[in-house]
C-alpha cells in the first residue's frame, strides 16, 4: 500500500485527512515543517500533504528543502488560503499541486491518484 505524509498541526484536519485516505493508503503524520523534512527522508513517503501554514517551519519552506535532496517527490499543498497568489507561492516553492481546505474528499483522491504512480 502507497504512504502519504500528512504534513499537517491541526488535529481536526489531520483527522479529516484520515477519514479521506484510511482505506486507500497508509499514512503518516508531521506536526510542523520540520518534522516533514525530517520524515521524508526515515519514512520515505509516496507523496506529501503540505499544510502552508504550520509552527516551526512553514510548508513552503519545508516544501523548498524536501524538493532540494528528492525533487521527484510529489508534495500538494493543502491550505484554507486559496488565494491566486496562494497557489503561485506553492508552485514557486516546489509543490506539484493544490487542494484547498475544507478538502472533498473525491478531489482529495482524484488529486492524489495523479501524481501516485500504482
Amino acid at each position: 500500500m502507497r504512504k502519504i505524509l500528512i504534513a499537517e498541526d491541526n488535529d481536526s484536519n489531520y483527522m479529516l485527512m484520515t477519514y479521506i485516505l484510511k482505506k486507500h493508503y497508509e499514512f503518516v503524520r508531521a506536526r510542523n515543517g520540520q518534522e516533514a523534512v525530517e520524515m521524508v527522508d526515515t519514512e520515505k513517503p509516496d507523496l506529501v500533504l503540505m499544510d502552508l501554514k504550520m509552527p516551526v517551519m512553514d510548508g513552503l519552506e519545508a516544501t523548498r528543502q524536501i524538493k532540494s535532496k528528492n525533487p521527484s517527490m510529489p508534495i500538494i499543498a493543502l491550505t484554507a488560503n486559496a488565494f491566486d497568489t496562494d497557489k503561485e507561492d506553492a508552485k514557486q516553492a516546489g509543490c506539484n499541486d493544490f487542494l484547498s481546505k475544507p478538502v472533498s474528499s473525491k478531489i482529495c483522491l482524484e488529486t492524489i491518484a495523479k501524481h501516485i504512480i500504482e
